[in-house]
């Protein structure tokens, strides 16, 4: 597996890490599922050059340090080079300086705070200017400016709040509040946030919320009675799963910033979507993790294909500049920061546990991922 070109049988070896089990499950199960799917799908039909991809599965069980340990297990004892996993800022961060160390590529399929930059990742979930930018604009037109911060406590929350409120300051918002919960909070935990949201009295609650005090956030907002009509909480990080988690009457009305919604048309989405829940189930939901944890895997067997190779410093040039026909629409690798060139959504999630579209970019939004083309002074144009 070193990249020889050799005329061989043998399986090409790609590692998994997403989380089946602890407090993250809820999301990286899904991930999981469209990145199995998606070997299955190449698999079917003949594999990569006449050879099956095999996954290496691992558990890292939602703790930030097992992901780094098992990416140094896949590379060294494994003998993979290639790896797709994580959902948290501090699973990547835990990983990424074993890529970088042992020349690895790691396909990162989640939306994150920007401002990075490895030749060692792939980056294939949105970053900030592909839903903040878009999501601050929507909520101020709609709702006002007065945003409170509820998030979990970790690298992505802090970062992903240090942004909108840069894009709230610099539209004439501000902040009503800001507070953060441990990632293992619990329902009771929300409580005070309720009380303090109430006595604030914002616009908008925004979230960054994740795993399964995802699902303790909206419940407690639900008790609390408060309307999303006229107080929604609006989130980078809600999907259907979450949603299907807190219950279909919870959800409704809220709202979400993302590159793909299960509801998006088109012959390739209905397709994805169709086979997702003929392996799955028909009740279970598709996402934007787990379409990007999908079309990521797709993208680099595309690669594979045209380099005959697993080493990084082959197949890497391969990717960058490449594009697929994914569910949420054309995307592409962006040669300048190796991220994904994505759509920009907005969905609010009706009845049914789905998000109806309430905005759309005309086209794939360029990945910006250190906001150079927003300035410093309005970066909300």
């Amino acid at each position: 597996m070193t990249g020889r070109p050799d005329q061989t049988s043998a399986p090409w070896r790609v590692g998994v890490l997403f989380s089946s089990s602890g407090f993250m499950a809820v999301i990286e199960e899904t991930q999981l599922r469209g990145t199995l799917l998606a070997i299955e799908e190449i698999n079917a039909a003949g594999g990569v050059n006449g050879r099956e991809i095999v996954p290496r599965l691992y558990d890292p069980a939602s703790e930030a340090a097992a992901f780094g340990h098992f990416a140094k297990r896949l590379m060294v004892e494994d003998e993979v080079t290639t790896i797709f996993g994580c959902y948290t800022s501090s699973s990547r961060k835990a990983v990424l300086p074993v890529v970088e160390r042992l020349n690895g590529l790691l396909w990162y399929p989640t939306l994150y705070e920007g401002f990075e930059f490895s030749p060692n990742i792939i980056y294939t979930g949105a970053a900030p200017n592909q839903n903040s930018v878009a999501l601050c604009r929507f909520l101020m037109d709609h709702y006002g400016p007065r945003f409170y911060f509820v998030g979990s406590d970790y690298v992505y929350p802090r970062e992903s709040n240090r942004i909108m409120r840069e894009l709230l300051r610099a539209n004439g918002g501000e902040v009503a509040g800001e507070v953060y919960l441990d990632l293992r909070c619990k329902r009771r935990d929300f409580l005070p946030v309720m009380r303090d949201i109430r006595e604030s009295a914002p616009d908008v609650i925004f979230s960054t919320v994740v795993g399964d005090a995802t699902v303790d956030l909206y419940q407690s907002y639900a008790d609390a009675r408060f309307d999303p009509k006229l107080l929604p909480i609006a989130s980078l990080t809600t999907t259907e799963a979450e949603i299907r988690a807190m219950g279909f009457d919870v959800g409704e009305g809220h709202v979400t910033a993302a590159p793909y919604f299960e509801c998006v048309s088109g012959e390739r989405n209905s397709s994805f979507v169709a086979g997702y829940k003929k392996r799955y189930g028909a009740d279970e939901p598709t996402n934007m993790c787990v379409e990007a944890a999908y079309f990521q895997v797709h993208m680099f067997a595309k690669a594979l294909g045209q380099t005959n190779s697993m080493d990084t410093d082959i197949l890497r040039p391969m990717v960058l500049g490449s594009t697929f026909d994914a569910p949420q629409g054309r995307v592409s690798i962006n040669p300048g920061c190796s991220h994904a060139d994505l759509w920009t959504r907005i969905g609010r999630a009706n009845r049914r546990g789905q998000f109806e579209v309430v905005h759309q970019s005309v086209n794939p939004v360029l990945a910006d991922p250190y906001l150079i083309g927003y300035g410093r002074s309005v970066l909300c144009p």
